[in-house]
């Protein structure tokens, strides 16, 4: 939290010391037997024992009052729960209690009012949302007639960074955090789109986005935003003052994410008119279209859900994939003897006269625990979107008051002891062999989340994450910059929707393969 915001919450804590004794007078009358957890402070609960890390501040509490852990931020009780044992009651025992998402600022003037799939409440418009998006957004049939585009993607990566290489005098080009979100950024546009709407560079777009770099601030302001402690999220009455500035960013980039969804359904309403009864959908946004108006759906989506839905599937797509890559390769880095193992297996199961395909992927078992070792120590939401009880519920013996937010620590169970041996060492060997799986039925491994509320397009996020990370590694040598070695690379992170490295992966690369098929 933002130290001036903090001043002014511990001089209204002051103010109000009678508060906390009230809180606690009105608990012990209802009789709740709840988690331990530390005492909150008046006005700010717990605000004051949360850093810039918020899912390390809370491990470290945890290692302290438990498994299953209650604070207090503002005026709302929080549970964690920091366990497999805990992740299984709340994510699947009892689902159904915990299965609503709480009402903040982020995403009543972000969503559309609640009208996405990550965040709408719980109900039938949640349902038929869920249900949109297993039939017909993320259907297998669906998802796999989308191949050839994430296919094209990586090879105009890797033709992008053979070109820069064969220009330059030392053969080499430096490979950033641009290059791979500009990667997933031109995956996701075209399946959902269904058309890049930004070059290879920082070209003009159509419309009211003008450049790449513009659209990448706006999803980073978006993510940004809906990650954050708004203290008006959780202390009601001082939200009027937006103490941060937060509701008035927030509001900005609705503005101008709302003028590109106008912009993008103006095109596909005009492509409908003009090809009239020869019209066939080949995007996510057609598919949308064609459900706008469904008399057969209990709710109407209309115009709005269908701009909710499309910014939920570029924000997600691009973040969750890009992020991921970026940690994996950085783990490689900073150990050798596991990226020779992953080009050595690279090399035996593809040969070096071809490019990777999605089908080689289940015979690249290494690869495969790569990404599963990279998720379990850098998990792209450490803290699992929150819940909300609907009801009173008991969990693990101790009771949880309705309106309680609810987190589970995917971070801390990826670095429990009691489950990983070494567990701060990046060690795939680990899964190889294991029944460990990412799909949210193991609950050691939770990056997509488990129960209704897991992330519908999972399988196409791992899609693209495989395929990208195959062909950079099997298309290219890597190096870090002159003078850097692999101890001195930084692993600091920045929290926020999803955990991305505080300083971007800075390497070079030279091209490894035959000089033809980088003309592919």
């Amino acid at each position: 939290m933002e130290p001036s915001a903090l001043a002014t919450l511990l001089s209204m804590a002051l103010a109000a010391f009678l508060l906390l004794g009230l809180i606690k007078r009105k608990g012990s009358r209802r009789g709740y037997n709840l988690p331990p957890g530390p005492t909150p402070w008046p006005v700010i609960g717990n605000f004051n024992l949360i850093g810039a890390l918020p899912h390390r501040s809370i491990h470290e509490l945890s290692r302290k009052y438990g498994e299953l852990m209650l604070l207090r931020f503002g005026s709302f009780p929080v549970v964690v729960g920091s366990s497999v044992a805990m992740a299984r009651l709340v994510l699947k025992t009892h689902d159904a209690v915990f299965i609503d998402r709480p009402r903040t600022a982020s995403r009543k003037h972000t969503t559309y009012g609640y009208a996405d799939i990550t965040w709408s409440p719980y109900g039938a418009y949640w349902r038929q949302a869920r249900r949109i998006c297993v039939t017909e957004l993320f259907s297998a049939r669906r998802v796999a007639s989308f191949e050839h585009i994430r296919a094209d993607e990586v090879r105009a990566l890797v033709r992008g960074l053979f070109a820069a290489a064969s220009s330059g005098r030392s053969g080499a080009v430096h490979l950033n955090r641009d290059h791979l979100s500009t990667l997933s950024m031109n995956v996701i546009t075209r399946m959902v789109l269904g058309k890049r709407f930004f070059g290879e560079g920082d070209d003009a777009a159509e419309g009211p986005v003008s450049t790449l770099s513009e659209f990448k601030w706006m999803l980073d302001e978006l993510l940004l935003l809906n990650g954050v402690l708004n203290v008006g999220d959780w202390i009601p009455w001082v939200d009027w003052m937006d103490l941060q500035g937060y509701v008035r960013r927030m509001k900005k980039v609705r503005k101008m994410f709302d003028a590109f969804m106008e912009h993008v359904l103006d095109e596909h309403s005009e492509r409908r008119r003009r090809e009239g009864e020869a019209f066939v959908a080949r995007d996510m946004v057609d598919v949308l279209m064609d459900l706008a108006d469904d008399p057969s759906l209990e709710i109407k989506l209309g115009r709005v859900g269908v701009k909710a839905f499309t910014q939920d599937l570029i924000a997600g797509g691009t973040e969750s994939s890009s992020v991921t890559v970026e940690w994996a390769l950085s783990e490689l880095f900073k150990n050798p003897a596991i990226f020779a193992t992953a080009t050595d297996e690279l090399d035996r199961v593809v040969g070096r006269c071809r490019w990777v395909t999605e089908k080689d992927i289940p015979n690249l078992p290494y690869l495969d625990a790569i990404m599963k070792e990279t998720m379990r120590m850098h998990p792209i939401v450490p803290l699992l979107i929150p819940r909300v009880a609907r009801d009173d519920a008991a969990v693990a013996g101790y009771d949880i008051p309705k309106g309680a937010r609810v987190l589970i620590n995917v971070w801390t169970i990826g670095r429990d002891p009691e489950l990983w041996d070494a567990a701060e060492e990046f060690m795939p060997e680990r899964f190889i062999g294991s029944r460990i799986d990412v799909k949210g039925q193991d609950f050691e491994l939770l990056p997509f989340g488990s129960g209704r509320r897991m992330c519908p397009g999972y399988n196409l996020g791992l899609k693209v994450m495989q395929l990208s990370l195959a062909n950079l590694l099997h298309g290219f040598a890597w190096r870090l910059p002159e003078g850097m070695k692999e101890e001195e690379l930084s692993m600091d992170e920045v929290f926020g929707l999803s955990t991305t490295r505080k300083y971007p992966l800075q390497v070079v690369v030279e091209p490894r393969l035959p000089v033809q098929l980088y003309s592919l």
